[in-house]
């Protein structure tokens, strides 16, 4: 019962981490006015760069020596899938802030297309749709017994505190929230609405990039097709679940990462069937979202384009 325990504590805190990173890069987007449910897309964007990334840097090295190890390659695998969720975020955000288009049809856009467009990449590389080659260059792990972790789930749980004093000591993070509740009256005091909107968007895409990389190169070895499994909507049931603040977000997480990694540990147990063990995170988010949606205020101008 103790291994059994232990185990679930650290699966836990894995499964925490891709959603705890999307969930506060939801929040920066939707604090500024922005809606942004295409994170689901971004984080399969961000773990398909960095697969594909680490696959193609690493293969010249295996080539001349199979037991080579080269310690930076993940780490660039890991800051091109950041980069490339960035760069869908900034998609998202001229669709959603400079053409003023309807966000949410934006956002699913970018979903259906995270759904098919790997298929064609791995495709042409790979000749199958529906994994990248294996990577041999892994991130690492720190930490002792049944504690190791990614260095991306620490980097998660860190981000929390940091998030916090951003978004409520800082200048930059009163002036994200002045123009997701009020932007004419923010507009009125010199803040450039359309700068902090960019801003805040890039920054989400770049947080749930990260959420892929974990996923492809830090938790699995490769990119499997929709390998996110509904993560990025979860993560947006936890950032209102957590009312778009960075410790309610940790706690919305910490239970959907507690579903999930029960679901696991009971799947790897064969105690319920496979079907009922798949289901059990989403019916647990559904249930939340059933006895809590109603109850939390998002930003007063969420989902509203600015006209100056």
């Amino acid at each position: 019962m103790e291994a059994f325990l232990i185990a679930l504590f650290a699966a836990t805190l894995r499964s925490t981490a891709p959603l705890l990173l999307t969930a506060l890069g939801g929040m920066f987007s939707e604090r500024s006015g922005v809606v942004n449910i295409a994170l689901e897309g971004i984080i399969l964007f961000g773990a398909l760069a960095a697969a594909v990334s680490t696959q193609l840097l690493e293969a010249p090295y295996l080539a001349a020596d199979p037991n080579s190890r080269v310690w930076w390659i993940p780490w660039v695998g890991v800051l091109i899938g950041a980069v490339v969720g960035g760069l869908v975020g900034w998609v998202h955000a001229v669709i959603s802030i400079r053409y003023k288009a309807d966000q949410i049809i934006s956002g699913t856009a970018i979903n259906l297309l995270a759904f098919g467009l790997p298929s064609i990449i791995l495709s042409y590389l790979y000749g199958n749709t529906t994994s990248s080659q294996e990577v041999v260059n892994r991130l690492p792990t720190w930490g002792v017994g049944a504690f190791q972790f990614s260095p991306l789930v620490y980097l998660a749980f860190l981000l929390v505190p940091v998030t916090w004093y951003v978004l409520f000591r800082t200048p930059w993070g009163l002036r994200l929230r002045s123009v997701g509740e009020h932007p004419e009256a923010a507009d009125s005091m010199g803040v450039n609405v359309y700068r902090m909107r960019y801003a805040a968007v890039i920054l989400s895409g770049v947080l749930a990039g990260l959420a892929g990389a974990y996923l492809s190169v830090g938790f699995l070895n490769q990119f499997i097709r929709n390998m996110s499994a509904g993560k990025g909507f979860i993560a947006l049931a936890a950032m209102i679940f957590g009312k778009w603040h960075p410790l309610g977000i940790l706690g919305a997480t910490l239970l959907f990462g507690f579903a999930d990694a029960l679901a696991i540990q009971l799947g790897s147990a064969n105690i319920l069937p496979g079907a009922l063990i798949q289901a059990f995170p989403f019916v647990v988010t559904m249930l939340v979202l059933a006895g809590f949606i109603g109850r939390a205020r998002p930003p007063a101008a969420i989902g509203k384009p600015y006209e100056k």
